[in-house]
């Protein structure tokens, strides 16, 4: 597997203005970040979730592998409303202690 730079740009689309950012973890392989940015202009908070792989190329109707390595975007989430975040937090955390095996 190829290294990944050390100091890299957030792997979005040139269309949003990052404005501020927060990693949640980042591994060889993943990489999760929440984004505050402005696309469009709207202001969003939105939830990545980056795959390391190897970019490939169709050839002869077979896919090849480049040997060049890129993050791939595997999820995106965005909030666009404090409504969504509130229900979506109250949610999340009622599912928490289930998830942690702890009796309610």
């Amino acid at each position: 597997m190829t290294e990944q730079p050390q100091e890299e740009k957030l792997p979005v689309d040139d269309s949003i203005d990052i404005k501020d950012y927060r990693t949640i973890y980042k591994s060889s392989k993943w990489w999760c970040a929440v984004v505050f940015g402005n696309m469009f202009g709207h202001d969003k908070i939105m939830v990545y979730q980056w795959q390391w792989n190897e970019t490939k190329k169709l050839e002869n109707g077979k896919w090849i592998p480049s040997g060049i390595f890129k993050w791939k975007r595997k999820q995106k989430f965005g909030i666009n409303f404090e409504k969504d975040w509130i229900a979506i937090k109250a949610a999340v955390d009622e599912f928490l202690p289930k998830m942690l095996g702890v009796k309610v």
